[in-house]
């Protein structure tokens, strides 16, 4: 998979998870989904993306 794949499939992920947790453990989880979806709106303004980063140096192609 190439890396804007990658990145969906990590986002969607932990957006699905952090809604399990608020639904089963406590609602403050929804910040974390707060987080990621800040996240997301940062890099489709800046360009920039952490996750990219961290998934490069697992050695994800571009």
């Amino acid at each position: 998979m190439k890396m804007k794949n990658w990145i969906r499939v990590v986002t969607g992920s932990l957006i699905l998870i952090s809604l399990a947790l608020a639904h089963t453990v406590s609602p403050k989880w929804l910040w974390f989904s707060v987080f990621v979806g800040a996240n997301l709106l940062q890099s489709g303004i800046t360009k920039w993306c952490l996750m990219e980063n961290i998934l490069a140096k697992f050695g994800v192609p571009k």
